[in-house]
């Protein structure tokens, strides 16, 4: 009987891992090198911890179960939360800014679509402990910097929520969640309507309505001749300079909202080229979660980066790790496997394991594209050396293993 895999997951080849390995490490590279640290949370998680975090209104988009101990568990369907919780759990005495970071996977019930998967991976960042725009703006440019790594060519947006929430204040907490999820979803006629329904003041919808359509340079100065010297322009400004003297390109973005009420302060998105429609590679903020996991009051900055889709444009290439094929006769069978455990340490290495004949051998080492073959035979082994030959100039040499190493080794 044939079974298949799951909908929504993949399968991922050799050369699709090689690849995917490849960016994932490039972008391990960057992230430690701006001092973060590598966690791991558990693949699932009590179902409370994302409830609390999203609402009740989350679970159709889980794979949620009751374990055997009649507990309400998940898969996880991002990592935040779990950092959040790790932290409360865990880390609460630790030096702050903690600077953690993670690549794992994730899972959500919903429609498979081209980029969109039950199974996806997703690598983040999360900054925890300071509420000063120096970690905002480092975190942006972090982001900045690993998406250029691999090789990613995208459109950054900034915004501050503070100067949109100062603007709703005058309004109930509910309404002005509803307004900012409206905001997220690009959705004006909609918040059109929902403003007229709640009789929202003229001048409020009137300065709504601007604000969020302001978008480039100089809508600071804007902002502020609208809405006044308020001290979340002035942040906003602060983390504006602070990204010019990082060197990162952006464009100030009013209707940025993140329409989640745990943002409280900066937010971000990267769109990419190359994507169409769907083109959100990135998205993060400055939030807080810790309180409502049981821990202080005590903000975060993080982003996720959507990995799929950047596999989907990234333009980096695998390494090249073609490997060496060891191909010996009969006679010399002892002499390849002792060739290969000296050879293993600098290089990925193929022993004949078929007892193939010499000739069947070397087209093998064709086959899978070797870059070079050591050949072992009775005259090599009466030399107590080897045959090195490079398979893409025919060119071929009698070395000692020793200088093999010298002259391919990784």
């Amino acid at each position: 009987m044939k079974i298949s895999r799951p909908r929504g997951t993949r399968d991922f080849l050799p050369e699709d891992t090689r690849r995917r390995r490849n960016v994932e490490n490039i972008l391990r590279k960057v992230v430690k090198n701006w001092g973060f640290s590598e966690i791991i949370t558990p693949t699932f998680e009590t179902l409370e911890l994302f409830t609390l975090k999203s609402g009740e209104g989350i679970v159709g988009e889980l794979y949620n179960f009751t374990d055997k101990g009649d507990r309400e568990m998940t898969l996880r369907p991002e990592l935040t939360a779990p950092v959040m919780r790790m932290y409360v759990n865990e880390m609460q005495a630790n030096q702050r800014p903690l600077k953690l970071f993670y690549f794992e996977n994730c899972f959500r019930y919903e429609r498979p679509q081209k980029g969109r998967f039950r199974e996806f991976w997703q690598f983040g960042v999360e900054l925890i402990g300071s509420n000063r725009p120096d970690a905002d703006a480092e975190v942006i440019a972090l982001a900045s910097e690993m998406l250029k790594a691999a090789g990613i060519k995208g459109s950054l947006h900034v915004n501050h929520l503070g100067v949109i929430r100062h603007l709703l204040s005058i309004l109930e907490a509910e309404q002005q969640s509803r307004i900012m999820r409206l905001v997220d979803k690009k959705d004006d006629t909609g918040l059109v309507d929902y403003l007229e329904e709640i009789d929202a003041p003229g001048h409020l919808r009137l300065k709504l309505i601007e604000l969020i359509s302001l978008t480039g340079e100089g809508v600071i100065g804007k902002a502020r001749q609208m809405i006044g010297d308020i001290p979340e322009l002035d942040e906003y400004q602060e983390l504006l300079d602070l990204l010019d003297a990082y060197g990162v390109e952006y464009t100030i973005d009013f209707g940025i909202a993140r329409g989640l009420d745990y943002y409280t302060g900066m937010v971000f998105e990267i769109y990419a080229e190359g994507l169409g429609a769907q083109n959100q590679v990135c998205g993060g903020g400055s939030y807080q979660l810790i309180r409502l996991f049981g821990g202080g009051d005590v903000p975060s900055t993080g982003f996720g980066l959507g990995f799929d889709r950047i596999m989907e444009i990234c333009g980096v290439e695998p390494d090249d790790d073609r490997p060496v094929v060891i191909i010996a006769r009969d006679s010399a069978r002892l002499k390849a496997i002792e060739a290969a455990t000296r050879l293993r340490p600098y290089m990925p290495v193929y022993v004949d394991l078929m007892k193939r004949n010499f000739k069947a051998q070397l087209s093998y080492a064709n086959h899978i594209g070797a870059h070079y073959v050591v050949m072992i035979g009775e005259k090599e082994v009466e030399a107590g050396k080897v045959t090195l030959r490079d398979m893409d100039s025919g060119e071929q040499e009698l070395l000692k293993l020793e200088e093999v190493i010298e002259r391919i080794g990784n």
